[in-house]
């Protein structure tokens, strides 16, 4: 196995300060009462103290002052954490304009998802391990508390570290209430119960250092000429998810054939797949049959291509991570373990 060294990334400790980001949208433009209780949230759970920079809550600032706040996190050495407050699509934009020496002269734990995986690819490369998973203004701010296993796993990515054996809640929602509706302070958005997770490949145990995040980003990455060489991501354990952009069965097979025609099906050990996201915000909500129909023709394009390339892989669907809510946050670039014969993931967080 050839990737990179990943240097220890220490945690932080409750009195230290979190930087909370916008590097893609600046969603607490949107709502600022969101935000603000998302920030009492992080202190309270975790007893960091939420630190904003110019661009948090500014709406189309330039790549250029959104990558200048990424490196004024990383260069403050009062600052150990970082969050950011949203994904976006833009973020690819970003990249360019990052300090990698700075960035790699003091890693700490960075949080986010969706269109965070440029920033979690950039990290990987310069062997900084990050957290995929976790915004304030989706997972922190909304509702009447942050779900279980999300304040969990975001205690171990920012402070504790450990081994968690990564769980069903049993329940799912693809979106919650929005944001300008007060309903979104204090409710949830509308829950389904959920089905087991899926398993594929052999039924065999391995370990590995993981990478990837949202499919519709890697395919930046990828054209950006910022992926990782398959030396480097052999043995490892890839992530995919969707986002709420709702990608059909058909595209997300193009993706997933386009990551095995570049080798990497190949070259990792395992797949985690993500429990996709399958309903439209402002359109009546599809039947609870078309909902798994939905859900289950993605999972078996994604299986079907993977064992095309690589049928040695362990497989594992519909975990909650990604773009679903409860979600637990992923390590990337850390350890996780797929036991394809006890049927369980479970996670470094150290």
């Amino acid at each position: 196995m050839a990737t990179p060294h990943f240097r220890p990334v220490p945690h932080a400790r409750p009195g230290d300060r979190i930087a909370v980001l916008s590097p893609a949208f600046a969603a607490p433009a949107i709502s600022v009462e969101v935000h603000e209780q998302a920030l009492r949230r992080v202190q309270e759970l975790t007893g960091l103290i939420p630190v904003e920079f110019p661009t948090t809550r500014t709406a189309g600032v330039s790549a250029r002052a959104r990558a200048h706040d990424v490196n004024a996190a990383f260069a403050d050495p009062a600052i150990r954490a970082v969050i950011a407050t949203l994904g976006g699509d833009d973020q690819v934009t970003v990249i360019p304009h990052l300090d990698a020496a700075v960035i790699a002269a003091d890693p700490k734990p960075f949080l986010g998802y969706s269109d965070n995986t440029n920033l979690h690819s950039f990290l990987w490369r310069l062997g900084v391990r990050s957290f995929y998973g976790g915004s304030t203004q989706v997972h922190l701010g909304p509702g009447p508390a942050v779900d279980q296993i999300h304040a969990r796993s975001l205690r171990a990515a920012l402070l504790d570290g450990g081994e968690i054996e990564l769980t069903e809640p049993g329940e799912s929602e693809d979106f919650g209430r929005e944001w300008t509706d007060p309903r979104a302070l204090t409710e949830y958005g509308d829950r389904e119960r959920t089905e087991p997770w899926a398993w594929a490949g052999p039924a065999r145990v391995l370990s590995g250092p993981t990478w990837g995040g949202c499919i519709e980003v890697l395919d930046q990455v990828a054209l950006a000429d910022r992926m990782p060489s398959l030396d480097e991501l052999r043995g490892s354990i890839l992530l995919l998810e969707t986002s709420e952009t709702l990608p059909g069965a058909d595209e997300v097979r193009r993706w997933v054939r386009g990551l095995g025609e570049r080798g990497v099906l190949e070259a990792v050990s395992g797949v985690l797949v993500a429990r996709p996201v399958v309903t439209d915000r402002g359109v009546p909500l599809p039947s609870a049959a078309e909902r798994a129909r939905l859900r289950a023709a993605q999972r078996e394009v994604i299986v079907e291509q993977i064992e095309r390339y690589n049928p040695d892989a362990v497989v594992c669907v519909g975990v909650p991570f990604g773009h679903t809510r409860p979600q637990w946050i992923i390590p990337h670039g850390g350890m996780v373990r797929l036991d394809g014969v006890a049927r369980t993931v479970t996670a470094s967080y150290d």
